[in-house]
Parts: C-alpha cells; structure tokens; sequence
C-alpha cells in the first residue's frame, strides 16, 4: 500500500506550559534556545527556535486553537541533538550546580536515536517534560 504523503521533516512542535515565561527562560539559558514572539497585535504567541525547527509555546488554560486532544504541561519526552563536541560531563555538573537533577544516576548512558547511536543525559524542564 502507498502512503498518502511522505514526511520530509518536522516544522514545529508545540509544547503547554504552565508559565511560558518561565519555560522560554529555562530553554534559553540551559539548552541556548532563542525566544521568538509571533502572532497578531494584541494576542501574541511565543515559540522557541533552534536550528530549522521551533517549539511552539501554549499557556495552559489559554491554548490555541486547533491544540491537541490532551494537552498538558509535563506530557512530553524530547531528544535534542547537541552542538558537535558539547561536553556532556561539563553539562551535567553545570545542571546540578543549577540544582537541576540529572536522571539515570547522574551520568551519560548509550541510546538509539533516529540517526544511530547517541549519549545522552536526562532532565526535566520546569513543567516536568523529559529532556533527552
């Protein structure tokens, strides 16, 4: 059977937040996200950028329409691909001095990515998201 389509690449994806502020400021600071504002005067949106990609940002409560069925903060599982030669080592000392919890122990542990084998760490942003 053909598909109707094929997926070429991913645009965005949309993330809700129980503070965008506070979420923009997270994903800024730690993973060097840039903040964009878009959208009509007077009901702007806020999305975060990297590389060809952004994360669309919802307020819960305020989402726009048409949103997910189940849209709710912490729900996501993300996997983020680093600038080449990042020091995941550095990285995890700076979260825990930041007081942010590295999960699996605190270490860098082999995964499976799209793209073959990958290190990864493991944290949570404030709406408690996994971020790989």
């Amino acid at each position: 059977m053909s598909s109707f389509a094929v997926v070429k690449d991913i645009d965005h994806l949309v993330l809700t937040c129980h503070d965008v502020q506070a979420t923009i400021a997270w994903y800024t600071k730690y993973l060097g996200m840039k903040p964009e504002t878009f959208g009509p005067e007077g009901a702007p949106r806020h999305a975060l950028k990297f590389g060809t990609h952004k994360i669309n940002l919802h307020q819960r409560g305020n989402e726009f329409e048409p949103k997910a069925r189940t849209a709710l903060p912490g729900t996501a599982d993300l996997c983020f691909i680093l600038e080449e030669g990042t020091d995941l080592q550095g990285l995890i000392t700076e979260f825990e001095k930041e007081g942010i919890r590295v999960l699996e122990g605190g270490e860098v542990v082999a995964r499976t990515g799209a793209m073959g084998g990958i290190r990864s760490i493991y944290v949570r942003d404030p709406d408690g998201n996994l971020i790989e």
